[in-house]
């Protein structure tokens, strides 16, 4: 009920009586608050202001008609002409009564538009005159049109509200007038009396129609969003209440069958953490989720996660460790059972071994094995776990560039797990098994964090026995892991994380070395994968030397046991079409199953002539040979490096040019004119990058033997660093670089003087087949490296 009180404690009996008649084109006006009066709408009032009394009681009394207008604002008790808008509407007092709290109540009927004109002074109540405003339009098609379309949609919108109001609908259906029918809509609309009053006040009918036309639309596509959230409401909730109903009829179910209910699966899973034998922090974690999951409903989303967590917690290895069986024998016959040669390696491993065994509860060091690729790094940790009698897990560290790929996500993201490490000890099911990070040179870091820098709790003996992961929340004691890692490159390792392990390193295997692998191993591993077995093909040794030397260049065995391979493929062929029963396969025949070599000694041909030499390299993948190509054009005494080459090394291609010309009158070239030619210095295989001082002996070489027109020995190889003042400076990778020499039939190898003591890291085989000239100056390399 609309309210134009301001004293509830008014009534009629109260109000003033009039002293003069009002004259008859005088309209009495009871002003209205938020409310508007459409011509033909019933609207009761509420009054209590002194004016509003006396206007309603006079209006009652004299049957007289009353304008009822809406005031500007609300809030002013005391309304004059300027607070109440200009149009309002004439209304009939249907009913006058008092309510049984004492407030006074009308009813009035709105019946036509009016305006007023001036506001008479001098009585109890606000009195006006005013003109009447009728319809300003004719009916016409257009009109008629609007009338049809506002019809449709104001019956629309009846149909849209959350009550049903059929009485409504009648009466909009059975209007004929457009007048009636926008006044009508526009009364019942939901929307602000500000925007009411300016319909009211809007006097030519296609207008208002149009006005009221907008206002309903607008309302009409509310209405349906309102429809359809509660539909879509309604339907999750039948929803949730049918899959609750199947599940209480499931458990009904479950129990007739005498399959237990939730309460059985709970007590198993306190029974399951009661035998994991947990830490005391784990185990009161463990307690606290079972309290969790009990209170949660099992179609929760969060149950399904606590579950998860607490299964996890359970099949972690808390309390399991197996025994350790050291026999320091029974692991040297394993070691060598499973790998040839290797003496350091191995003899590192077995003083490992040796001090677990006197001292069980000590800190061992982690061993980390540094080495090209397939000379076997990986196989060695499963031979330690077969030494030992203990389960070996792997974790690639390859590509890996997210800390939670080793530290385990945060349980507040959906399909969160464990990091490897604990992933690993949970597939092993004990507390120490030997674990092996592999490709630790391969760490990335990237905005997930740097997965070496969480490594480094892993790897420290100090801490590792309160490693946390993430996902579990709970330390779990690492320190019985025996951990061991791989890498091809050792400065690819974190500083930190390297100083945390003892690093050993694997050469790369000579040709007899390669062969007796070859032998004992390699063709013995490819008859079974092959399905073949030995009585059926053999491969003679002269043959596995020629697969090593012409079809294989690699510091490891990997690519050889694929040569193998395919050998043997071969050989299976024939056994299989029946040509032949067995087959021997000779270093004639492999030219028709391998095809032609793909690697020859190139040294003799490239070094037949002036200006080239032959240098050592050390890759991440064990070392190589190099040549070095010089001839000189005329020019104005430039210098042109070219092949891919690096600052250092084309700084140590000047120094070698600069030290010749010092050195021009007693190198015997004094007359050659270095001011009208340019020198080129070319390092061949252009593709791949090249860099570091190592090289110098070999470019001061080269150019010497250009110049003096006297060729380099085809069986001399040479590394080192040269000065400007003609001293050799020691370089690294020496072991790997005298392998390379003598896979590539090189019998003599040129090193710096001051890289003797490398010499004992290079192994025996080697050394007995290559000769060493130790060179403390370039004059020494020249009188050694150059034919005389």
């Amino acid at each position: 009920m609309n309210d134009v009180r301001d004293n509830p404690a008014g009534s009629p009996d109260q109000a003033p009586h009039v002293s003069t008649p009002v004259p008859e084109d005088v309209l009495i006006i009871l002003p209205v608050r938020n409310t508007v009066v459409f011509p033909g709408a019933v609207v009761p009032l509420t009054i209590g202001r002194r004016i509003s009394l006396a206007a309603a009681e006079e209006a009652s009394r004299s049957g007289r008609r009353i304008g009822l207008v809406m005031q500007r604002d609300p809030t002013v008790d005391e309304p004059g002409a300027a607070d109440l808008h200009p149009v309002g509407t004439i209304a009939r007092i249907v009913r006058y009564f008092t309510a049984r709290d004492g407030t006074q109540h009308v009813v009035c009927q709105g019946e036509q538009r009016f305006r007023a004109l001036d506001y008479i002074a001098g009585m109890p109540f606000l009195a006006a005159r005013y003109d009447l405003v009728g319809e300003s339009a004719p009916e016409n098609a257009e009109l008629e049109a609007r009338f049809r379309i506002l019809k449709e949609r104001a019956l629309e919108a009846i149909g849209l509200l959350p009550q049903s109001m059929p009485e409504l609908a009648g009466v909009v259906a059975g209007i004929e007038s457009p007048g009636q029918l926008a006044d009508l809509v526009a009364g019942f609309l939901d929307i602000k009396p500000v925007e009411k009053q300016k319909i009211l006040e809007t006097l030519e009918l296609r207008q208002r129609l149009d006005e009221v036309l907008a206002q309903i639309n607008h309302q009409v596509e509310v209405l349906k969003l309102s429809r359809q959230l509660e539909e879509q409401t309604k339907e999750k909730i039948d929803e949730r209440q049918r899959e609750f109903y199947l599940r209480e009829q499931m458990k009904t179910i479950r129990s007739e069958l005498g399959e237990g209910e939730e309460g059985g699966e709970l007590d198993e899973l306190r029974k399951a953490v009661a035998e994991a034998l947990m830490p005391e922090e784990a185990a009161q974690q463990a307690a606290k989720e079972l309290r969790r999951l009990e209170r949660m409903p099992e179609e929760s989303t969060e149950h399904s996660m606590v579950r998860t967590y607490l299964d996890w917690l359970i099949a972690l290895p808390w309390s399991r460790l197996d025994t350790e069986s050291i026999d320091i024998a029974r692991a040297r016959e394993i070691l060598d059972e499973d790998h040839f040669g290797l003496p350091k390696v191995k003899q590192r491993i077995l003083e490992y071994l040796a001090v677990r065994k006197l001292n069980p509860r000590g800190r061992s060091p982690i061993l980390c094995f540094v080495g090209p690729p397939g000379v076997g790094k990986t196989s060695l940790g499963q031979s330690i776990a077969r030494a030992l009698g203990l389960k070996f897990v792997r974790a690639s560290l390859g590509g890996v560039h997210d800390e939670a790929e080793v530290r385990g996500h945060r349980r507040t993201y959906i399909g969160s797990m464990p990091g490897n490490v604990v992933q690993q000890l949970r597939k092993a099911g004990t507390r120490n098994p030997v674990f092996m990070l592999d490709e630790m040179d391969k760490l990335g870091a990237s905005l997930h964090g740097d997965p070496s820098s969480a490594l480094l709790e892993v790897l420290d003996p100090e801490q590792n026995a309160t490693f946390r992961d993430n996902y579990l929340g709970v330390p779990f004691d690492l320190s019985k892991v025996f951990f061991l890692g791989t890498a091809n490159v050792l400065d690819a390792i974190p500083g930190p994380l390297r100083d945390r392990m003892e690093i050993i390193e694997l050469p790369g295997y000579t040709q007899e070395e390669k062969l007796e692998i070859a032998r004992r191993y390699l063709v013995r591993r490819q008859l079974e994968a092959n399905g073949l077995t030995a009585g059926q093909a053999t491969i003679e040794d002269e043959a596995l030397r020629q697969i090593i030397a012409s079809y294989t260049r690699e510091a490891g065995v990997r690519n050889l046991e694929r040569e193998i391979g395919s050998v043997l493929r071969h050989v299976a062929v024939c056994i299989s079409e029946g040509s032949t029963t067995a087959v021997r396969v000779t270093p004639e025949s492999l030219h028709g199953i391998l095809g032609a070599p793909k690697f020859e000694s190139e040294v003799a041909l490239r070094t037949s002539m002036s200006g080239v030499a032959t240098g050592l390299a050390w890759t991440p993948v064990g070392g190589d040979i190099l040549f070095v190509e010089t001839t000189a054009v005329r020019g104005k005494g430039g210098l042109i490096l070219t092949g891919q080459l690096g600052d250092v090394m084309k700084e140590s291609a000047q120094a070698a040019v600069t030290l010749v010309k010092a050195r021009a009158g007693s190198l015997g070239i004094g007359d050659f004119g270095f001011e009208e030619h340019d020198l080129h210095i070319h390092v061949p295989a252009g593709a791949i990058p090249k860099d570091g001082p190592s090289a110098g002996v070999a470019l001061f070489t080269s150019v010497c033997s250009l110049l003096t027109g006297r060729k380099v020995r085809s069986d001399v190889a040479m590394t080192g660093e040269i000065s400007l003042r003609g001293l050799v400076l020691p370089v690294g990778g020496i072991k790997e670089k005298a392998l390379a020499a003598l896979r590539a039939g090189i019998h003599t190898v040129l090193l710096p003087a001051r890289n003797r003591k490398d010499l004992e890291d290079i192994p025996e085989s080697a050394r007995a087949d290559l000769e060493f000239v130790w060179l403390e100056t370039v004059d020494d390399a020249l009188s050694h490296g150059l034919e005389h």
